[in-house]
């Protein structure tokens, strides 16, 4: 390779290394804005969680509970 592909490379090798670098240390200018009529939906989903734990169990029970009878109804 000739000097100027090699320089080339380097130089884009050595970008990609410092551009993560450099965007994390630029400061943060963001400001936290008030809104008004914020939506008052938000609640628990501990009782989504109830629901899917005891379904959960049902199926368990039925999956224990079935009678393995696997053998061929006819001779």
């Amino acid at each position: 390779m000739n000097l100027l592909k090699k320089a080339a490379i380097s130089l884009a090798a050595t970008s990609m290394i410092v551009a993560p670098v450099a965007a994390s240390a630029a400061p943060a200018a963001r400001a936290a804005s008030a809104v008004d009529g914020q939506s008052e939906l938000e609640g628990s989903t501990s009782w989504i969680i109830a629901v899917v734990a005891l379904a959960a169990i049902i199926g368990g029970i039925i999956i224990a509970s079935d009678n393995d009878d696997d053998e061929p109804t006819s001779p």
